[in-house]
């Protein structure tokens, strides 16, 4: 019998936690599993939990959350024997999302039951780990003004985005890597150990997590009009093929800006020095994934959310552009 904690961020996502508990009874396979269900009670609690259960020596601990639960729980899971399994019900989940782990929490405790195993890489910037993205600039940004909106979802990230995009200035960062200097004006700077934020926005999109490497995305300035196709491109994963777009990959990453700033570590800003190294650390943590046959059943979930996404974007572009208009409008009216 394997033993199983539960580990639940009861503010995390959009989704009911207690409908998905309620699961747990009639979907767990009993033969296999005991388990138990711990929540969380403040940020850095999931840390905690995660580290007496690798220290007990438990088999699998499930993050039921969002990227930053899981991110919580990851750390203090590398390096150990203990696996970590993912319900997931955040508002991107990213690595969830990558790994081809189901949103429907009924499919995610069967691919539990299947307890399939990989060992995948992780990253650390400034110290921090992460196992799906991190990144400097307008991403980093973006990531604090979400984190302090109050409302959880993608319509509210893509509000943040379209609210501030056109505001936020581009900075000149100078990255030194494995292979030497070169300097960049750049809007953002995303490094992927997977290949996307979350929401099925790749921007990474070449990244895979048992390689040993940093996936690079340098978004470089760009002007209204090439807006459209950018947005249309990171979220049809070939974000690399447009002429705005350097990417690299390397072992370690150092950037140096003029100042201290914000970056995020799988969506969670914090501030830091002007400095700041990312690194790569190969085969760290242990995952259960879904089985060969379980990814295969996905292929229609996967693009009813690819169509689900591009629609939000259309929808979220023109209410920004009417919401522009308006002002405009109203502008000249009062100067008549």
């Amino acid at each position: 019998m394997k033993r199983i904690i539960f580990i639940v961020n009861p503010n995390s996502g959009t989704q009911s936690k207690k409908t998905i508990l309620n699961l747990l009874d009639s979907r767990l396979d009993r033969s296999k599993f005991t388990w138990e269900v711990v929540y969380t009670e403040y940020a850095g609690h999931a840390v905690e939990i995660a580290a007496k259960a690798a220290e007990d020596r438990v088999d699998i601990v499930v993050a039921i959350g969002g990227d930053g639960t899981i991110n919580e729980v990851g750390r203090s899971l590398v390096h150990t024997s203990t696996a970590l399994g993912i319900i997931p019900c955040g508002s991107g989940n990213g690595l969830a999302r990558h790994l081809e782990i189901p949103l429907d929490p009924r499919k995610a405790i069967d691919v539990l039951n299947e307890a399939d195993e990989v060992v995948i890489d992780y990253g650390k910037i400034n110290g921090i780990s992460f196992f799906c993205t991190c990144g400097v600039g307008f991403d980093a940004f973006v990531s604090f003004k979400f984190a302090n909106a109050g409302k959880r979802g993608m319509l509210t990230y893509l509000e943040k985005t379209l609210q501030e995009g056109l505001k936020y200035q581009s900075e000149t960062y100078e990255l030194e890597t494995e292979d030497g200097v070169s300097k960049y004006s750049a809007f953002l700077i995303a490094c992927g150990n997977a290949s996307q934020y979350g929401n099925n926005a790749y921007i990474t999109p070449h990244a895979t997590l048992t390689d040993g490497l940093l996936d690079v995305t340098i978004l470089e300035p760009f002007t209204v009009l090439d807006i459209p196709a950018l947005a249309f491109q990171l979220f049809n994963k070939t974000l690399d093929q447009n002429s705005r777009i350097k990417t690299f990959r390397c072992q370690k990453l150092s950037i140096r800006r003029t100042h201290p700033g914000v970056i995020h570590y799988d969506g969670d800003p914090i501030e830091t020095d002007a400095e700041i190294h990312i690194e790569i650390i190969k085969k760290g943590l242990h995952v259960i994934v879904p089985s060969i046959s379980s990814k295969e059943g996905g292929v229609l979930q996967k693009a009813q959310e690819y169509v689900n996404g591009i629609k939000l974007i259309n929808e979220s572009i023109l209410t920004n552009i009417a919401s522009q208009n308006k002002k405009i409008v109203d502008k000249l009216t009062k100067k008549n």
